[in-house]
């Protein structure tokens, strides 16, 4: 039987100097950033490829960058100089957060406070109306590498170097449960839309899935790549798993069954020639975009296969 899923590539975007490590959406559907190795963060149009604009250009190399809709404020990590905050539209400076000799690994939005995953495994709670720190949540002695907030519920995840998922709760901002997960290091993590599930990728190359209303219990392990998975996106539909490896791939999953859909590669879809380091699910056209160490962005359209008559 074959997959029920037919992938194109629609295009890849070129301009970054190096390695690409992050993605992150913009304030319109078809608008998103990029930001990697060369420290360029670039605003790049579905609707226009090709036409990629620098809004930031920083010192360090840069894992994590998050946008809020609500100020149109973009958070930048740079590594080993903290937060830098940008207005995206006017390419302007908004302010800088001074964190330490840190790297930033990811960011989240929680309320009118952002979450800050770091280097030295402490997690920094930074309030976005003063860009100071205003909490530490140190819970562990080696990298807190991801961050999932838990739709509807007053908790969220972190994924860490030491192999494990911590539950955090948020009313107030507290360590709740320790996940003994992979056995490697936990690199991405993302609720279910309902909240139901949590979905974790690991460098020990496997998807782990764990029933969030039934105390974080392990319910399916699925050996997915050959080497490490950098990260996971679920389709707006929440009917599509995508995680992105090491090993050059992108693999398309049945979100409810973890059955494999479709592999994409440089063989059979010119994919990327070197580790696929992030993914984005856009909320324009149903375009997936990957982004990856060979300098590129790619953006990969996704249908359903016609049964012939």
């Amino acid at each position: 039987m074959g997959s029920p899923l037919k992938v194109e590539k629609r295009f890849s975007l070129t301009g970054h100097k190096d390695a690409v490590y992050t993605l992150e959406k913009a304030w319109a559907p078809e608008l998103f950033f990029s930001a990697g190795a060369d420290g360029m963060v670039v605003l790049w149009n579905l609707k226009e490829p090709g036409k990629g604009r620098m809004v930031a250009k920083v010192q360090s190399s840069v894992y994590a960058i998050m946008f809020d809709a609500e100020s149109s404020r973009l958070y930048v990590g740079q590594n080993h100089e903290g937060i830098h905050v940008i207005d995206p539209v006017k390419r302007e400076k908004v302010g800088d957060v001074a964190l330490g000799n840190v790297a930033i690994f990811d960011i989240v939005s929680i309320g009118s406070q952002i979450l800050v995953a770091c280097s030295d495994g402490v997690i920094r709670v930074v309030d976005c109306e003063s860009l100071s720190v205003v909490k530490t949540l140190p819970a562990a002695g080696q990298s807190c590498r991801s961050l999932a907030v838990r739709p509807n519920a007053k908790e969220f995840v972190a994924g860490y170097s030491d192999n494990a998922v911590r539950l955090f709760g948020t009313e107030p901002l507290f360590w709740k449960k320790e996940i003994p997960a992979h056995a490697k290091s936990v690199f991405a993590l993302r609720y279910s839309p309902d909240g139901k599930r949590l979905f974790t990728v690991s460098r020990d190359a496997k998807i782990k899935v764990w029933d969030a209303e039934n105390d974080y219990a392990n319910i399916q392990t699925v050996d997915a790549h050959m080497y490490a998975i950098n990260h996971l996106a679920q389709s707006p539909n929440g009917l599509l798993l995508a995680t992105c490896s090491m090993d050059k791939s992108i693999k398309l999953w049945d979100a409810e069954s973890l059955r494999l859909l479709k592999v994409i590669d440089k063989a059979r879809h010119a994919g990327h020639g070197t580790s696929v380091n992030r993914l984005l699910w856009a909320g324009y056209d149903n375009l997936l975009i990957s982004a990856s160490d060979d300098r590129s962005v790619s953006v990969w359209e996704l249908k359903r296969n016609t049964p012939e008559p």
